[in-house]
Formats: C-alpha cells, structure tokens, sequence
C-alpha cells in the first residue's frame, strides 16, 4: 500500500533541485572557457601540469572517488536532512571562498576541492529523498527532475559563463571577468545552499526504520548479487563517464571540431536536450510503469550521436558543417544519455531493493566518474593529442552499452507494484 502523499514533498525536492543547479554550476565554471581561463591565469600554472584549468573539472570526478561511498553512508546512517545538509554547508563556504578569491588560481583549486566533496553529499541523496517523500509511481519522476536539476546548473555554466567573461582571442582583454563571474557564482550558491540546508527535512522512514552500519555493508552484497545491478553499473560506467568527460572538455572539444571562439553552444545543446529528455521520459516511464524500454531507447540513441561527434570532421570539408553536425548530435546526445540518468538511478534502486537507495545511487554515479575521470586524462593529456581518437572509441562503446541494456530485465518492483516489499529473487550473475 503506498503511503499518503504529503504536500511538502515538493518543497524538498525543489529544495534538493536548487542547491544542485549551484553545485554544477560551479563543477563547470570555467570549462565553457577553458581557453580564456588559461590566458587569465597565465603564469600562475603550468599547462602541461595536472593542475592546469582542465584540473577544476577533473577534480570532481577525482574527489567523488573518495568522498563517494562516506556521503552515501552519512544519508543512509543519518538521514537527508543531516546528510544533504552538510553537502549544503560545504558549498556555501567553498563558493565563496571560490568567488572571493577568484583570480587567485591556487586558491580557486583549494576552494574547487572542497565543492568537489560537497558534490556526492547532494546527488547520492536523490533516490534516498525520492523513496522518502514519494510514493514508487512517482519516483521517476522525482528522479527525473533531480536530474533535470544537474543539467540546469551546467547549461548555465555553458552559456552564461561565455558571457561574462571576454572570450575572444582577437581582445586584449581576453580572459577579463573572471572574478566577478566567480563572485556571482559563489553569492548565488551560498544563499541557494543555505536555504536548502534549511527546507531538506528527512521523510517517512527516519524515526521508523533506524538505518546502521551493518546495514550499509549488507547492501552492497546484495547489490554486488543482483545481475541486472551489475549491467546497469557496467551502462553508467560507459554513459555517465562519456557525458563526464564531454562536458567536463566541451571547449577542447569545441577547438577540436574547429570552432575559434570559446561560444558554448555545443554544451548548451547538449544539456539542453537533456533538460528536454529529463523532463519527458522519466514522467513517460512512471505513467507506463516500464524502465527497461525506455532505458534500450536511451543506448540505443547515444550511438548514431555519439558517431555524427566522433566523424563529423571526417565526413564534412565545410567547417560550418562539422560545426551543424556537431551541434544536430550533441543536442541528441543529450537528450537519451542525460534522460538514461534518473530512470537508470530508480531502476537500481528498485532492481537492488532493499539495500539502500543511496548506495546504488552512490555507486552509479562511483562508476561514472571513474571512468569519466580516465576518458578526461587521456582526452586532455598532452594538450588534447588524444581528443579526436577517444571520441571515436565513444561511438564504439556505445554500441556495446546498446548490447549490454538488452540483457537487463525489468525492474521487480514495477512488475509486483509495490514499493515496499523485497523484490523476487534475482539469480546470481553466472547462473
């Protein structure tokens, strides 16, 4: 029987929605200007060093690594609004600190780091939040507009940032505003942070069902016993780590297919199709009580997108028309691998139930950022010689994320409808 829906359901996600759009709008502050931001800080670092400007995205990635698995404990031991909240208290102290010290770049990496951490805090809590607060015909939904959440917070990245800051290689001044670009950033999310911090409260379950550490470790076996757990993690390693490494080099990636000016858009259509897939498939998939169809549909359009990236430059002589394909693709590739997201994060947790929602959650978006960390490495290193060869690897492991969605089954709970009894058995991988 689910649960009586409570109003203030809203409130929290929303709140859960708005601390997340600041902390990936600071994840990709200057990734939209990559290039601006190494004439800026010029002689501050060394290109060909780890601590370049490619660093403060990768630093996400590298921290989440670390941070991952504590943050999940902490919402699944302590609850939402302990948990998320000190996500909240260390992106409204590392945001300022980053937009005060701005042109400062050591103290930008030091202030990046600390957002890094606040990161896993926030997304590990939204299939956590979503099982607290919503009943199971409408957690896809609430995962979907998470999500959406993520992709607000870098299509701004993308498009403001240019904007703000002079980005024409032909200006003088090219490279000014940073600072005051960062200022703005770290205003907004210490207040954005803060008031979450405030709204999150912990739902239905904290106060019934007292979580512990025994519980947290017998998870993952269950997790790690599940055959369809272990494909879905094998589809975000390759998806989400694609999407990490796309977005954390959109400007490189910009470079790479000819474009002289660091404008965005490729990034801008990218989120924006994803804002359009978040906003429409996970609502389809509550309504039509499926997972696995739309999860097929997801893979299964990453690939002609991932392709038309990878050889656009190879099938076109019109530099214009690289540039429209690349933008026709990205937009694409958006909208199926960033729509893939919530509903492949509801699907584990239900597939892995009754380990905890945080901790499939966790190690999803663990995977993700493993591999996405490796494809930004090998794409960045020696100032992108490798960009154009590990885009083309992408469109061959998107055919392989299309092969491995087909094994997965349906997800257990939408085929017994209810949300809160233990799914059927699920046989050991090898069996």
């Amino acid at each position: 029987m689910e649960k009586e829906k409570n109003p203030y359901r809203w409130v929290v996600l929303a709140a859960l929605m708005a601390v997340t759009v600041v902390i990936e709008l600071q994840w990709l502050a200057h990734a939209a200007i990559a290039r601006a931001a190494e004439a800026f800080y010029a002689g501050q670092f060394d290109r060909n060093s780890f601590f370049n400007v490619d660093f403060l995205a990768l630093s996400y990635m590298f921290v989440y690594l670390i941070v991952s698995l504590p943050a999940s404990y902490a919402i699944d031991r302590w609850g939402i609004r302990r948990g998320i909240g000190f996500g909240c208290l260390l992106t409204a102290v590392f945001g300022l600190m980053k937009g005060f010290g701005g042109a400062d770049f050591t103290l930008v990496i030091i202030a990046q780091i600390g957002l890094a951490a606040a990161q896993p805090f926030i997304l590990n809590g939204v299939t956590a939040m979503a099982a607290d607060w919503f009943p199971l015909k409408e957690r896809g939904t609430a995962a979907g507009l998470a999500s959406l959440a993520q992709y607000l917070g870098i299509i701004a990245a993308m498009g403001i940032t240019p904007l703000l800051v002079v980005n024409s290689p032909a200006d003088p001044a090219y490279g000014q505003g940073i600072p005051a670009m960062l200022r703005l950033y770290g205003i907004i999310s210490a207040v954005t942070a803060l008031a979450a911090l405030f709204l999150i409260r912990d739902g239905r379950r904290v106060g019934r069902e007292k979580r512990d550490s025994f519980r947290f470790t017998e998870g993952f076996k269950i997790i790690f016993a599940r055959r369809d757990m272990i494909l879905t993690l094998a589809l975000f390693l390759i998806g989400l780590g694609i999407f990490n490494a796309v977005s954390s080099l959109v400007d490189s990636i910009a470079g790479y297919l000819g474009v002289s000016d660091s404008d965005g858009m490729i990034g801008v259509l990218m989120i924006g199709g994803g804002i359009i897939g978040a906003l429409v498939l996970p609502i389809l998939s509550d309504k039509m009580e499926k997972r696995k169809p739309f999860l097929v549909l997801c893979m299964g359009g990453m690939v002609p997108a991932l392709a038309g990236l990878a050889f656009a430059r190879y099938l076109f002589e019109s530099p214009q028309a690289v540039y429209q394909t690349a933008l026709v693709c990205a937009f694409f590739l958006g909208f199926f691998v960033m729509s893939a997201g919530p509903i492949g994060f509801q699907y584990a947790a239900e597939v892995s139930y009754p380990a905890p929602e945080s901790s499939s959650q966790g190690l999803l978006l663990l995977a993700g950022q493993i591999s996405g960390m490796v494809f930004t490495a090998l794409m960045s290193g020696q100032d992108n010689r490798w960009l154009g060869p590990v885009m083309v690897v992408f469109s061959v492991l998107s055919l392989l994320s299309l092969t491995l969605v087909l094994m997965i089954g349906e997800s257990p709970l939408i085929l017994t409808g209810n949300a809160e009894a233990g799914s059927p058995p699920d046989k050991p991988i090898g069996e």
